[in-house]
């Protein structure tokens, strides 16, 4: 959260001064609408995983709903508010480029460390990353 109000800051300040506060503004709410469709993500798993019996079919079905709502909302803000809406589009995909390497990154890094021969192959008993001829 804290790094989508500080990249909202800077697109603020740099979009007021070319002129163009709004887009700026706009691609704060994109972030924003990013942000809300990660907490959603996280509490529809958990209430999902919660159940004795977790269905895919009803993690899809909330998937395509939430993602569905929040793609027209943000296409709807671009339509009218254009052009200066645009600016929710490229919040929206900035959002999802940072939560993909916030999650990407740690694991890369592990991978390249060498940890994961270690903590999960061997820890977890399935023999990966072990040589075989001990």
């Amino acid at each position: 959260m804290a790094i989508s109000v500080g990249i909202t800051a800077l697109a603020i300040l740099a979009a007021g001064l070319s002129g163009r506060l709004m887009l700026g503004v706009f691609f704060g709410v994109g972030l924003l609408l990013g942000l809300l469709n990660a907490i959603l993500v996280r509490r529809s798993v958990e209430s999902i995983t919660a159940r004795t019996h977790p269905l895919k079919k009803s993690m899809a079905i909330n998937s395509a709903t939430r993602l569905a709502i929040i793609t027209v909302a943000g296409l709807v803000i671009a339509f009218v508010f254009r052009p200066a809406g645009l600016g929710v589009l490229f919040g929206l995909a900035l959002f999802q480029v940072i939560l993909v390497l916030s999650t990407a990154l740690p694991v890369w890094k592990k991978l390249r460390t060498g940890d994961h021969l270690t903590s999960a192959g061997t820890a977890a008993g399935t023999g990966e990353g072990t040589s075989g001829d001990d």
